[in-house]
């Protein structure tokens, strides 16, 4: 991925509040729901949740601009001076005589530094390999359903991840072994990926809650009836009652974020009533004889 700021459109000053604006933007135009079957798009989708993963986090998008991390959120190799080496442990065998290097010959007496210099050695040759830390971004439908995703290192090698269904927002994954190699008879670290789930535009969130606005036709509003409203994992169909306007909010029970010891929250679909465009002849001369229209009024049953 290059400059996250050129992904976004935005320039390196950009506040807060514009890098979110121009995510929202783009995640709109490209998401995959609205280019079915668009490769380039759905590549472009990602390199923009990626970008605002970063930039869209005061801390990461400092550590990125002081040259901390790079654009993947990976730490970048820092200089290091000869007494950083010089007390660091390396993991690495001292020599060829079962990692006594030069004192082997030290190891192999009765007196106290001979045991102290076998127990090291040996402590080493056990040496369990650090755990590696990674942050994976994920999509809110893979959250609810589950996903199988391939993680770039920034050593260039591959983890294959397996999501499971229903994941809460910072949850971490353990892959066993996964992480820095360990001595020679050590076992090697684990790899702790933690889970963040990208905010999808189309909804507002609130809690394990989703609210999104979906507009209707004058005809449903005052007949009701079916209406086919998207979700997080697809599409449901909703019955609208008779009589419905724009205030009306009508829950979808389930289909909201993954909850904490199971289960989803609800999705709430808040109406909005579209006229035809360009207007409409009879609409009109209905409107203009409509003795009841003439009469309703609305702010005094509803005062702002």
């Amino acid at each position: 991925m290059s400059n996250p700021y050129e992904v976004l459109g935005v320039s390196s000053s950009a506040s807060a509040d514009e890098i979110k604006k121009a995510y929202r933007r783009l995640a709109r135009k490209l998401h995959p729901d609205l280019n079915p079957g668009d490769k380039a798009a759905e590549e472009r989708f990602k390199d923009v949740a990626v970008a605002y993963r970063l930039l869209g986090d005061a801390e990461q998008r400092k550590r990125y601009d002081t040259g901390e991390i790079d654009e993947t959120g990976a730490e970048r190799p820092q200089h290091r001076y000869y007494r950083d080496y010089a007390g660091a442990d390396h993991g690495q065998s001292y020599g060829d005589d079962a990692g006594y290097g030069g004192y082997a010959d030290f190891a192999e007496g009765d007196d106290p530094f001979a045991e102290l210099l076998r127990r090291s050695a040996q402590a080493r040759a056990q040496r369990r390999g650090q755990d590696m830390h990674y942050r994976l971004p994920i999509s809110l439908a893979d959250a609810i359903n589950g996903t199988r995703t391939r993680l770039t290192l920034p050593t260039g090698d591959t983890l294959d991840v397996t999501v499971p269904a229903g994941i809460v927002p910072g949850q971490t994954l353990r892959l066993r072994g996964k992480g820095a190699p360990g001595g020679e008879q050590g076992r090697a670290g684990d790899a702790l990926i933690e889970l963040e789930v990208m905010p999808d535009p189309r909804f507002t969130q609130d809690g394990e809650d989703l609210s999104l606005e979906v507009p209707i036709s004058l005809r449903e509003a005052v007949l009701g009836g079916p209406v086919r409203v998207p979700t997080p994992t697809g599409h449901v169909e909703l019955n609208v009652p008779p009589g419905s306007d724009g205030s009306s909010r009508l829950r979808v029970k389930g289909h909201g974020l993954p909850r904490r010891g199971g289960g989803r929250g609800d999705e709430y679909v808040r109406l909005r009533i579209v006229l035809p465009k360009g207007g409409d002849a009879e609409l009109k001369d209905f409107v203009s004889r409509w003795d009841a229209g003439q009469t309703h009024a609305p702010r005094e049953e509803h005062p702002a």
